[in-house]
């Protein structure tokens, strides 16, 4: 994702920035609240300090709110209750205070994306000339129909709302299975398997080493 990083702290947003583009994202940094205002039209989630040099935190929320439902994540130091309540209520998507677990922060990251795709996500999609329907859970490579197991079509509609984005291995096991053990991993490759197998287009679902799934359009 395109993620816009609102954060005054150089220290602080470069180390951002850093691990989000290990984790195959494509962080953006701004330092102004105005810079936020004018940008995050362009991004798919912001990180957003609260503590800015030209406008509060808060402000630059609120007047986004206006115009915009891109998801936002609050990184702040101001963890009284209030200021949580304050923030969530003026239209963030969650709360995170400072310093910020990095693997917390990517499975927060993980989650707001997901409730955001979930009420805006379409019921078809096209890829090379794979329609999945996820409406009706069908799926037509060409004109020819392929039947799919109720896992193998769960791991297929993950990939299709990202299209194009990498999707984490844990991320997958959470969606698909109630569980990350490692039944749960082998049964991820062996399904992963006979869905290409059965889809027979080789390069529509690549391998991200050490990371996950990408559904290629």
């Amino acid at each position: 994702m395109h993620i816009l990083i609102v954060e005054d702290d150089r220290s602080v947003s470069g180390a951002l920035a850093e691990v989000l583009a290990a984790h195959f994202h494509q962080p953006e940094v701004v330092s102004r609240g105005e810079d936020a205002l004018r940008r995050h039209r362009d991004a798919d989630l912001m990180l957003l300090d609260l503590g800015l040099g030209d406008l509060d935190g808060l402000t630059v929320l609120q007047r986004i709110r206006r115009v915009s439902p891109i998801p936002t994540i609050v990184i702040t130091a101001r963890g009284d209750e209030r200021s949580t309540v304050t923030g969530l209520r003026s239209g963030a998507d969650d709360y995170l205070v400072k310093p910020v677990r990095i693997q917390e922060l990517l499975a927060r990251i993980d989650l707001v994306a997901r409730r955001s795709r979930v009420t805006s996500s379409p019921q078809r999609v096209l890829a090379q000339d794979v329609e999945i329907a996820l409406d009706s859970r069908e799926v037509r490579v060409g004109a020819d129909p392929v039947h799919l197991t109720q896992t193998e079509f769960d791991l297929l509609a993950l990939l299709a709302r990202n299209t194009g984005r990498p999707v984490r291995r844990e991320l997958i096991l959470s969606e698909v299975w109630d569980d990350q053990l490692g039944t749960s991993s082998r049964s991820l490759d062996a399904h992963m398997a006979q869905l290409r197998a059965k889809l027979k287009r080789p390069g529509l679902i690549s391998t991200v080493r050490g990371f996950g799934y990408k559904l290629v359009d």
